[in-house]
């Protein structure tokens, strides 16, 4: 097993795609704060503009390139400016990613080959460009998936399988590194659902006003501290909201009640009465509206702001700790009302 030393935030350059809204753009807010080197990229120029002079005047370090993840050669040419700018990068996270809502029949061929090109080539051509780099200075790749990596969600057919596409390459190319005694930590980062601008920019095609991740929906924050700490500390994987993740459990020992369960929940868990603005919608083939880290709609449910399932997640010895000692607390409650019963005679 290769020696992997990741280095602290405030030491590192790190690369975010989809920076420019959402998951990518809370992370680049908060790898700021903790004196990172920031470099963001997306489709969006003017946003990316606006959030790195944004952080910038914050006291960051901080520059941006506008392309498609899609297009190898495109993202080739940011990490080349990320190169000039800051001399390379430690960590490298693939954020970018939208969705299509809509059966599998439905939805056009050319809309689910797109959605590929972002979700998951996007992957692909960043973690590689990544580990050519960091192979020989070492540091971490940071893909993001989805619990959707574990559990096709109906309606979400070809999102969830580029999730599940996600995750075999990624967990390829961890072996693939730890053969070759490469420094590099690759972790997999799955969200349940976040309450983001996914549900304004991804394609409707349901027939609905609006939709909506499945609730329960979790802040966006939540997701940029574990990707933070997947900077900085070797992790192979990291599930953020208890949620999403009890659903992929339940579809591994239950799957045809899992089935019918979705059968019959799943179009109204994901439609929502509220259209978003016109400006946002649909941002499947071009960008549209972005510089907001949650959806600009209302959420349908209530959002939670914590997740204990994620903390234990990243402090696995005190969570440990903890159980521990409540195990024995009530181990001692236990043998303390049994000492307290009467004698009978």
């Amino acid at each position: 097993m290769p020696s992997i030393r990741l280095k602290p935030l405030s030491q590192q350059t790190i690369v975010i795609t989809g920076a420019s809204s959402g998951i990518g753009l809370a992370t680049a807010r908060k790898a700021a704060q903790a004196g990172a080197r920031v470099f963001l990229i997306s489709r969006n120029a003017e946003a990316l503009q606006r959030i790195a002079e944004e952080l910038r005047g914050r006291g960051a370090q901080a520059d941006f390139a506008a392309a498609d993840v899609g297009d190898q050669a495109a993202l080739q040419a940011a990490a080349d400016k990320c190169r000039q700018v800051f001399g390379g990068w430690d960590s490298w996270v693939n954020d970018a990613g939208t969705s299509v809502y809509g059966g599998l029949e439905q939805t056009p061929l050319e809309d689910q080959r797109r959605l590929f090109d972002t979700n998951y080539w996007g992957v692909v051509h960043g973690s590689m460009i990544a580990a050519k780099e960091l192979r020989g200075r070492g540091g971490a790749i940071v893909n993001i998936g989805s619990v959707l990596s574990d559990r096709a969600m109906i309606l979400q057919g070809t999102y969830s399988a580029t999730k599940h596409a996600v995750r075999a390459f990624t967990d390829a190319l961890r072996m693939e590194l730890g053969r070759d005694g490469a420094p590099v930590s690759v972790t997999l980062i799955k969200p349940s659902g976040i309450e983001t601008g996914f549900q304004d920019h991804g394609r409707n095609l349901l027939g609905t006003p609006g939709i909506r991740v499945p609730p329960p929906a979790y802040e966006p924050q939540l997701v940029a501290r574990a990707i933070l700490h997947a900077c900085e500390h070797r992790k192979r994987e990291i599930v953020v909201g208890f949620g999403g993740h009890a659903i992929s459990l339940m579809g591994q020992v239950f799957p045809r009640a899992t089935d019918l369960v979705m059968e019959a929940v799943g179009f109204t868990a994901q439609t929502s009465n509220k259209r978003p603005p016109r400006e946002r919608a649909d941002n499947l083939y071009a960008p549209r509206e972005d510089g907001t880290e949650k959806s600009v709609t209302r959420p349908v449910a209530p959002v939670r702001k914590t997740s204990l399932f994620l903390e234990a997640q990243l402090h696995p010895a005190l969570t440990a700790t903890v159980l521990a000692g409540l195990g024995v607390l009530v181990l001692g409650a236990a043998a303390a009302r049994r000492g307290l019963r009467p004698r009978s005679f």
